[in-house]
């Protein structure tokens, strides 16, 4: 294990770092002090926004060659004085998360920064045009405010790539990280200025939920991630986009095949269960149980160990928590046995001795569609396995992120995608998980940040 090295992490405020008189101490999930976080109060927040709006207007987006070189130097660069290696390190020692899922990351920004100048050229609507030469009245697309406040989560590095398109639709961007990741951000922002985006549009403000809530005032609109909780807090906010749980689904029928515990399984595990894409319920026109403890097995030999080591494969916490979140668990169940769990000498918390845990999976195998189970998301490796029938085929599918159906059933695919709250439909054996260069994660971005306008220039304009 590395020795734990003190690091800062400052304010930026329009791409220049700036002082704050109040820090805190971010420490690991096993209690060692990793770095000293400047915080921003809420009036920081919102005198930020405010000099924003007063001292840099906006002029058109930055060319796609900034996000590709921005995704070149978050995966190879020292930024920040962090090596890739140790940047990785340190988030998971912070997070929780296996060190595999940060540098899963690297790549994943690396190809989403690529791919920005084709993602927003796929988003723009076909009637919109680039320009508008004189003697023409066209339809122009447009944002729809100047300023983004991003309130970001720790769970996973991966959520990061979500909002870099807004840089390419134009906006301003301000962002709270989460509490325990604010490395993922801070990276990806000093990978932008170095690649020469105009200061301005980049700041980074760490601070609770008081700053969060500064920052959804003040901004045009913010993208809000988080569970249900942040979702009923800025219920009532304007211009608020949420990216809350999943609730990602596998609906399987026929054979309990090799084939289809592979999907499953994946769709469950990958990135330690910690993506709003990992499936959280499978239902089945099978035996449940049979289908349940077919994926235990496999997901019980998942490798417990710290996050900063390579075999990690379980998101780690610290210890009191990880035992809080396993009576959570089992306060939930009405009636569903965990049939991993049986498996496991130490109740599915596996002690580190360090001060953290990590927490092993939870397959809940259920006796009924309707069984609360299947809408229950937790932050760990946790599937809830209910029966299935086609006289009700999308009730219990309905309110999904993303849905896998393993079936030779094309109609069920084509119900799904009938379903206005079921976000992505994938047929076959493709994980939950699993996006195309210009598929949207949640609908596109630019639906919520952008408008389709008139623009009209006379012949004879200057």
């Amino acid at each position: 294990m590395t020795t734990a090295v003190r690091y800062r992490v400052p304010l930026i405020r329009a791409g220049a770092v700036a002082p704050s008189a109040e820090t805190t101490v971010l420490r690991g999930v096993d209690g060692t002090p990793l770095a000293e976080v400047d915080v921003a109060p809420p009036l920081a927040a919102t005198l930020t926004v405010a000099a924003l709006r007063r001292d840099h207007p906006l002029g058109d987006p930055p060319p796609a060659e900034v996000f590709e070189r921005a995704g070149r130097l978050f995966a190879t660069a020292t930024l920040n004085g962090l090596t890739p290696e140790a940047y990785c390190e340190l988030q998971a020692r912070s997070a929780g998360v296996p060190i595999t899922v940060a540098r899963h990351s690297l790549e994943d920004m690396a190809t989403t920064c690529g791919n920005v100048g084709a993602r927003v050229a796929a988003e723009r609507p076909a009637g919109a045009a680039a320009s508008v030469a004189p003697g023409e009245i066209r339809a122009v697309w447009a944002r729809r405010g100047d300023i983004l406040s991003v309130i970001a989560p720790s769970n996973n590095p991966g959520t990061h790539t979500q909002w870099i398109h807004a840089l390419g639709y134009g906006y301003q961007l301000v962002v709270r990280p989460g509490s325990q990741d604010p490395f993922t951000p801070a990276r990806l922002i000093a990978a932008v200025l170095e690649a020469g985006i105009e200061p301005s549009r980049v700041s980074l403000l760490p601070g609770g939920h008081a700053t969060a809530d500064a920052l959804v005032k003040a901004a045009d609109f913010s993208l809000v991630f988080g569970g249900d909780e942040a979702i009923k807090r800025y219920a009532g906010e304007s211009g608020v986009v949420n990216r809350g749980p999943g609730r990602s689904k596998v609906l399987h029928t026929g054979e309990i095949t090799d084939r289809a515990l592979d999907v499953i399984c994946d769709s469950v595990a990958y990135d330690a269960g910690l993506r709003c894409t990992n499936t959280s319920a499978v239902f089945t026109d099978a035996d449940p149980r049979e289908l349940g403890e077919a994926v235990a097995a496999r997901l019980g030999a998942m490798v417990a160990a710290p996050p900063q080591s390579p075999e990690a494969q379980l998101p780690v916490m610290p210890l009191e928590r990880a035992q809080a979140m396993r009576r959570h668990l089992a306060s939930r169940l009405a009636g569903a046995v965990d049939v991993a769990a049986l498996r496991y000498p130490d109740g599915g918390v596996a002690d580190l001795g360090d001060g953290s845990a990590a927490l092993r999976p939870a397959v809940l195998v259920c006796d009924r569609p309707d069984h609360p189970g299947g809408a229950i998301e937790l932050p760990f490796t946790c599937v809830w396995i209910l029966p299935w029938s086609r006289s009700n085929p999308m009730g219990p599918l309905r309110n999904t992120l993303a849905l896998t159906i393993l079936s030779d059933d094309a109609s069920l695919a084509a119900a799904a995608r009938r379903e206005p709250s079921i976000r992505k439909v994938l047929f076959g054996p493709l994980p939950t998980h699993r996006a195309g260069v210009t598929s949207p994660h949640d609908g596109y971005l630019s639906q919520d940040l952008m408008e389709v306008r008139s623009y009209g220039v006379a012949e004879d304009a200057v």
